[in-house]
């Protein structure tokens, strides 16, 4: 009897041409995430299997329970698949844990076994009250739950499961550029992009010397913790000030967010190209600031035929807060360091502006050379895995 990491896909489960892509791309992630331990990863249709020592195997499944794509995981017995050999092992596992109550579920996914799920359960069930005294079975709210897994080689024997992500495995829908910022909600769009499959690139705008060294080291920190759930991230970096002060020199202070953000979003759309990005992804929430009431989004995506895909727009500021404290990002966002869109802010900005004066705003200077200036001397870095922590 030894043990083993069992793992059990999730949504996936529902493919039927296409499963064998998605669960080729677990295992890729998979063997990326746990390149610094020594395991072995067996794949299958149905589960996958990981082997590695009794040393390091709960370290590999604090790993493998925040990669996308997997509905639980088990830290299972292994035993060939033989009657006596499984009773054996389950009357070894019981005798050492401490129970009143208990009940079996036998799932027999080898048809060939001579006994019926059903039965075995019973069978199994009569052992363990034979065997160990004090103990009654109940069928409905068990303080024990033994499951067995027959198959056709192996049987698995086990007690809990860890609930995993589940989601898509990150890449299987291709790539998508996140408007990163330092805020609270971009970072949360970008796990829940990668929860349906997406790998992520990111941007930031910076605007030196009104934005610090503090507030993009905040930025890299957001990807580093990203990184939890794609092992390497690469973050493109904008110098944002000559565009940023020639809004604010020429444009109505009421139309200074609407025209920054059109600026992003066209800079944005070049560097999604560039790099073979289909989406672009953002944080923007529903009516929470000017920038993002109905008119605002319309008149702002005006300047891009992109697809553009906003994970947390139909949550409220409350349920993103939770979603960011559960992936440990929030801290992060809080600190007090500010960023291109908090910079130069209006008193009054236009909650629903017009994309004619939009467009005869931006005649008054020459965005388009600035834009393409900012794209060449982009800073483009990957940060990874297990890299040192940035100080902010």
């Amino acid at each position: 009897m030894e043990k083993i990491i069992l793992i059990k896909y999730g949504e996936l489960t529902t493919k039927k041409v296409n499963r064998n892509l998605f669960i080729n791309k677990i295992y890729e992630n998979m063997h990326n995430a746990l390149s610094n331990y020594d395991v072995k990863i067996i794949k299958n249709r149905d589960r996958m299997f990981i082997e590695t020592n009794d040393k390091t195997i709960d370290n590999v499944v604090n790993i493998v329970k925040n990669i996308f794509g997997i509905h639980s995981i088990v830290i299972t017995c292994r035993v060939k698949t033989d009657i006596e050999e499984i009773e054996s092992s389950v009357l070894e596992i019981t005798k050492k844990i401490n129970f009143k109550t208990f009940k079996v579920e036998t799932d027999r996914a080898d048809k060939s076994f001579p006994v019926t799920s059903m039965d075995f359960s019973k069978r199994i069930g009569a052992l363990i009250l034979k065997n160990i005294p004090n103990i009654k079975v109940d069928v409905h709210n068990p303080e024990y739950l033994l499951r067995i897994e027959i198959r056709h080689d192996y049987t698995y024997i086990y007690e809990k499961e860890i609930k995993a992500l589940g989601g898509y495995p990150v890449g299987i829908a291709g790539k998508g550029l996140l408007m990163l910022s330092g805020g609270i909600d971009s970072p949360v769009a970008g796990y829940l992009a990668m929860k349906r499959g997406i790998k992520l690139e990111c941007i930031y705008f910076e605007s030196p010397p009104h934005t610090s060294i503090a507030a993009k080291n905040k930025v890299k920190k957001l990807v580093s913790i990203l990184n939890t759930y794609q092992a390497s991230i690469k973050l493109h970096i904008i110098n944002f000030t000559e565009i940023q002060e020639a809004i604010y020199k020429n444009i109505n202070p009421e139309y200074m967010i609407t025209i920054m953000r059109r600026m992003m979003y066209r800079i944005s759309e070049k560097v999604l190209h560039e790099n073979n990005c289909l989406v672009l992804i953002n944080g923007e929430s529903v009516g929470q600031v000017a920038s993002q009431t109905l008119t605002s989004m319309s008149v702002i995506n005006n300047v891009t035929t992109t697809p553009v895909i906003r994970p947390v727009a139909c949550l409220d500021k409350l349920e993103i807060i939770d979603i960011a404290k559960r992936i440990n990002t929030y801290e992060t966002s809080i600190l007090p360091y500010e960023d291109c869109c908090t910079i130069f802010l209006p008193k009054h900005p236009v909650i629903n502006p017009k994309l004619e004066k939009s467009l005869e705003y931006e005649k008054e200077f020459d965005y388009n050379s600035m834009i393409e200036k900012a794209i060449l001397e982009k800073e483009t870095i990957t940060i990874s895995l297990n890299q040192k922590t940035f100080d902010i």
